[in-house]
């Protein structure tokens, strides 16, 4: 596992530009919203868009939302927050399971499906955090940088 935080209360966020969408159904609605809000603020601040950072920020949306969909229960909010600096995303979910890292070999020594989400987020995440929700299930917000 990354080096996450779990914590108990939700996030608190005081970012310029938001984007609060629609909560997705499927990872392509995320990555959509996604490269909304960092193009919107890219726009509004007359600044160029790092295309790799914007690529980063995308998978891991993708890979939240994926997570939360086949492990999670279902995605229950979504949100994406821009500053200057970063995007945070946030998906939240009905489980309050920690996301895990699966070897990719069984004991076999056969190659297994799947597994390589959460460490994809890890490494392209600069910090993620794992939130308790009151209601149940969890929160995990990933800061991606964009530059």
């Amino acid at each position: 596992m990354c080096d996450e935080h779990r914590t108990d209360a939700t996030p608190e966020s005081s970012v310029a530009f938001r984007q609060a969408p629609a909560r997705p159904y499927r990872p392509a609605e995320a990555r959509r919203a996604v490269a909304r809000a960092v193009s919107e603020r890219c726009r509004a601040t007359h600044t160029s868009c790092d295309e790799q950072a914007l690529s980063d920020a995308l998978l891991v949306a993708s890979e939240l939302t994926t997570n939360a969909i086949l492990h999670g229960g279902g995605i229950t909010d979504f949100d994406v927050c821009v500053d200057e600096r970063d995007v945070r995303v946030s998906v939240s979910d009905r489980s309050t399971a920690l996301p895990v890292a699966k070897e990719p070999v069984d004991r076999q020594g056969r190659w297994r499906p799947g597994g390589r989400g959460w460490p994809i987020v890890c490494r392209l995440a600069q910090d993620v955090r794992v939130t308790d929700l009151p209601a149940g299930g969890k929160c995990i917000t990933a800061m991606v940088p964009l530059s």
